[in-house]
């Protein structure tokens, strides 16, 4: 049975192993008769990883160094892992949105110095020193696993680029990642999501050291967008490879961050918490120290949105050395 799911003309979706709990994440490979052949997104730097898309490139007679050009919709490991191989092997040119090259693409390359800083803003938040040390050794494991571009090309929010046969329009779709881009098909009401709406869970919005200040404000604007655009279909990173019903998705997506939002505002009314305090409440089962991040960037991203609505405030707390939130 083909690895390989037809999306439209010569574009094509397989879903590649990824060691996180989605399994998979899809990996677009476009291989027209003439033009350049494209991948978007490329999974981790895995050796299962590799495996499954040489089998897909495989398919469609293809092998690495055929690739021509490689987008990526955000810099998130299991996107971009294995962007700097494909690179290396075929010379490809790998794109992104301009916004996610100055951030997110670029703290792949200062990891080392940007290190200490990003755990010291879970530390400031109320993340117990004890998991500080095991969050580290989290974080060099996901690094392990990203061979980033040694040059990367800005796309720019409203270029049109050819894709399988047809003209696309580059999407800002800020929340999940600062620079998170999509690629919207008017003709055939089809967007290219990523991760910016996904089907069975809610994309992960976290406030991170290096992010824009307000990922949630931006995450709700981006809602509003797909809802207006109301695509037929969406190709999405996991759960996929496509999804319908994105604007009653969309929607649904903003009732549970609208709820999560009353959530935190009630618990803060009930006493001054950091954002890991918050975070124990808002997610109660037990999770692993990269989920246990998760959920303290997650809870952040709502505290620090109901703060720059001027709902909550925040003080310094010398005993705890760490922020809390007031109402």
């Amino acid at each position: 049975m083909s690895a390989l799911v037809p999306v439209t003309g010569s574009l094509h979706a397989l879903q590649v192993p990824i060691p996180y709990p989605m399994k998979t994440v899809t990996v677009l490979i476009d291989a027209p008769r003439r033009g350049p052949v494209t991948l978007i997104d490329t999974a981790l730097d895995t050796p299962e990883a590799r495996q499954a898309i040489e089998d897909g490139l495989a398919e469609l007679g293809l092998h690495w160094p055929d690739i021509d050009r490689v987008i990526i919709t955000h810099h998130h490991p299991d996107h971009y892992g294995l962007a700097g191989l494909v690179e290396e092997r075929s010379g490809a040119s790998v794109q992104m949105l301009d916004v996610e090259i100055g951030r997110g693409e670029r703290y792949w390359h200062l990891w080392e110095e940007w290190l200490p800083g990003h755990l010291k803003h879970l530390r400031d938040h109320g993340l117990p020193a004890a998991s500080l040390e095991g969050m580290g050794a989290e974080n060099r494991k996901s690094r392990d696993r990203v061979h980033p571009a040694s040059r990367v090309q800005p796309l720019r929010e409203g270029q049109m680029l050819a894709l399988a046969g047809q003209d696309w329009e580059v999407l800002w779709l800020p929340g999940h990642a600062d620079g998170h881009l999509g690629l919207w098909n008017e003709p055939e009401s089809l967007l290219i999501a990523g991760d910016a709406i996904l089907p069975r869970i809610t994309p992960n919005i976290g406030l991170y050291a290096y992010t824009r200040p307000d990922p949630l404000g931006d995450y709700l604007q981006t809602l509003g967008k797909l809802e207006v655009l109301n695509p037929a279909r969406a190709v999405v990173g996991h759960h996929g490879p496509l999804m319908t019903g994105i604007q009653a998705r969309a929607r649904e997506l903003r009732a549970h961050h609208h709820e999560r939002l009353d959530f935190v505002r009630a618990q803060v009314a009930a006493g001054p918490a950091t954002a890991y305090d918050l975070s124990l409440s808002m997610f109660r089962r037990d999770l692993d120290l990269s989920g246990r991040r998760f959920a303290l960037a997650e809870t952040l991203a709502h505290a620090e949105h109901l703060r720059l609505l001027g709902q909550l405030y925040r003080t310094w707390d010398e005993a705890r050395q760490a922020w809390l939130y007031h109402a």
